[in-house]
């Protein structure tokens, strides 16, 4: 059910498939691996491949169908798949569109995993790749080759927070004939829309902001035209990475307060980097809402709100980092984001640990590098825990 004339977290709320058959407000947990076949209107019954219902979970299920629609229309796409991880996502949109001898351009400092496959499984089977700074458009220009088959971006990108321009890419990438997909997980659909911009798919690791619970791993993909989606929707049945009942059924009740979660994050998130920016033992922190980002205009220009994702440096490098993180009480280390907690982690040694030395070094992800991912506590309790464990260095 499309709700496009509504506010966003009235879509929130409303937006998904059909309502329950028996008049469930909220979608039921549909756990079946097998549904029975219909019998048609003349009393014959109805094969594989002539229905138009459920027919096995890895195909499709009710619970997932109404998360897939709902997360469709809050991304202003066609359709939604979603997916058991988000590198499920990640893989699926992978292997619909490389293959031996195909060509990828990706921002240099993308999720460690994410590029990782890259470089060790898809290269394996002649899969090309090429990682700059997609911040720099000439850089992205200069990237692309006749056998270039995608550009993957992530904006704003993990863990650096580098925005990329996605209208400028896109504009490149289409005059080559070239798709192009969007991780949208640092901001959710609540801050930014690549669809609306031009961009072909855009991916979610649902785990984080759309879930916002840290109880749930999973991923979804969604596409701008029907297109893109049957290229999609059958690879991610084939490599049979369809995301569980149960972890649609959390997600879609987590969707439901979004917005409110991400204004209250963003809300602490714009105080704690006024604190970092100013306090004398950080070297440079990096976050969208304060002027000092490279890229603070156009974050203004692309997202409705800079998110709660922040990265900084310490004077005293690796040492002051482990020992901030070894001393914090209420912010978890621990990795992923976008939850009700904050949590802080050293992605050199964590999320990006596989990644080579010159590779991390390329993307700007240095040994001194710390990320927080702000939640929804009182403000002045996460200052408090940052400003007693800044001390002991």
């Amino acid at each position: 059910m499309k709700h496009k004339a509504k506010g966003f977290n009235t879509k929130l709320i409303h937006s998904g498939g059909p309502k329950d058959a028996l008049g469930s407000v909220t979608t039921p947990i549909y756990q079946t691996s097998t549904f029975s076949f219909k019998d048609a209107d003349d009393g014959a019954a109805c094969f594989a491949g002539e229905s138009n219902g459920f027919i096995y979970t890895r195909i499709g299920n009710p619970t997932i169908r109404d998360l897939e629609l709902a997360i469709a229309d809050l991304e202003h796409g066609y359709d939604g798949i979603g997916c058991s991880s988000g590198m499920g996502a990640v893989s699926t949109v992978y292997m619909a569109y490389l293959g031996a001898g195909k060509h990828i351009v990706s921002h240099n400092a993308i999720y460690g995993p994410a590029r990782g496959i890259i470089e060790g499984a898809f290269a394996r089977f002649g899969v090309e790749s090429t990682y700059v700074d997609t911040t720099d458009l000439e850089q992205v220009k200069a990237a692309i080759r006749p056998n270039t088959a995608l550009i993957y971006l992530e904006t704003p990108a993990n863990p650096t927070i580098g925005i990329s321009d996605i209208p400028a890419i896109v504009e490149i990438a289409h005059k080559n004939n070239i798709p192009v997909c969007v991780d949208n997980t640092f901001c959710s659909p609540y801050l930014q829309n690549p669809l609306d911009m031009g961009a072909d798919i855009v991916l979610h690791s649902l785990t984080k902001f759309l879930n916002g619970h840290a109880d749930i791993v999973g991923g979804i993909i969604v596409t701008r035209t029907v297109e893109h989606y049957k290229k999609l929707r059958p690879m991610m049945v084939t490599m049979g990475c369809n995301m569980d009942p149960n972890q649609a059924f959390l997600v879609r009740r987590g969707l439901k307060t979004l917005g409110i979660r991400i204004d209250r994050a963003q809300e602490n998130s714009i105080k704690v980097a006024d604190y970092l920016e100013k306090h004398p033992k950080i070297a440079w922190i990096m976050y969208p809402g304060l002027k000092s980002h490279p890229q603070h205009e156009l974050g203004k220009k692309l997202m409705r709100g800079p998110g709660a994702m922040i990265s900084f440096g310490l004077k005293g490098g690796l040492d002051a980092g482990k020992t901030l993180m070894d001393n914090v009480q209420l912010c978890v280390l621990a990795v992923s984001l976008g939850g009700i907690e904050t949590l802080i982690q050293h992605p050199a040694s964590m999320t990006h640990s596989k990644l080579s030395a010159e590779a991390k070094k390329a993307g700007g992800i240095t040994d001194d590098l710390v990320r927080l991912s702000i939640g929804i506590e009182d403000v002045e309790d996460i200052i408090a825990d940052l400003e007693q464990a800044l001390e002991k260095i």
